[in-house]
């Protein structure tokens, strides 16, 4: 008679791993260390997908509370930043349904130029190739994150993950729980909505 192994899990190697060991085991630090370590980085990320400040400061809070949670549950598959982001993705999900932020605004095809699933590799501009923060700053940079918010919250998450978080797409597709494909497509819908609202600043 044979035993079957039980399955095995991978370990994604991870710089935050120690410290959430710590945080599970108790240690009263180590949470507190994990939220200094990602709240202004999770808050530029509520910022932009937020209407307001009071709205972005709830998720950053809300988000750091599932977090601790269910911290217990992460099982180290995967990196601990993109786990973050899917929680605070949910969060932001679950308190839409909820009616806690505004209504969200409708593209029409006429302001998007392709239907949902048309081929996504038409051309793409300058800026959109590389991450935005990188390429903008001051005025323009306020500009922009307006521009995005105004996005609807589909495309503009994939937007502010790929383009500004620097997720790569697969990475962005395991948050969102999205296939690939769908990524890359809403992500093209997203650049060419900014590409309208930011033509002025592009335009020699």
């Amino acid at each position: 008679m044979t035993t079957e192994n039980p399955p095995t899990h991978k370990t994604v190697a991870d710089e935050d791993t120690e410290l959430i060991r710590a945080a599970i085991a108790g240690q009263p630090q180590a949470f507190p260390d994990l939220v200094r370590r990602y709240e202004k980085k999770l808050y530029s990320f509520a910022r932009r997908m937020c209407r307001s400040d009071s709205d972005a400061e709830d998720l950053v809070q809300e988000t750091f509370l599932n977090v601790h949670r269910f911290l217990a549950d992460f099982r180290f598959e995967t990196k601990f930043k993109n786990w973050l982001y899917r929680v605070a993705v949910n969060t932001a999900i679950t308190k839409r349904r909820r009616s806690k932020f505004a209504p969200e605004p409708d593209l029409s095809l006429e302001d998007l130029g392709r239907q949902e699933g048309a081929d996504a590799t038409g051309d793409v501009p300058d800026w959109a190739r590389l991450p935005l923060e990188q390429l903008l700053n001051g005025e323009l940079l306020e500009t922009l994150n307006r521009a995005i918010r105004s996005l609807p919250e589909k495309y503009r998450v994939v937007v502010v993950l790929r383009d500004v978080e620097e997720f790569s797409t697969d990475e962005t597709a395991h948050i969102l729980n999205l296939t690939p494909a769908n990524v890359k497509v809403r992500l093209h819908r997203g650049r060419m909505a900014l590409k309208d609202k930011l033509t002025e600043y592009f335009t020699p």
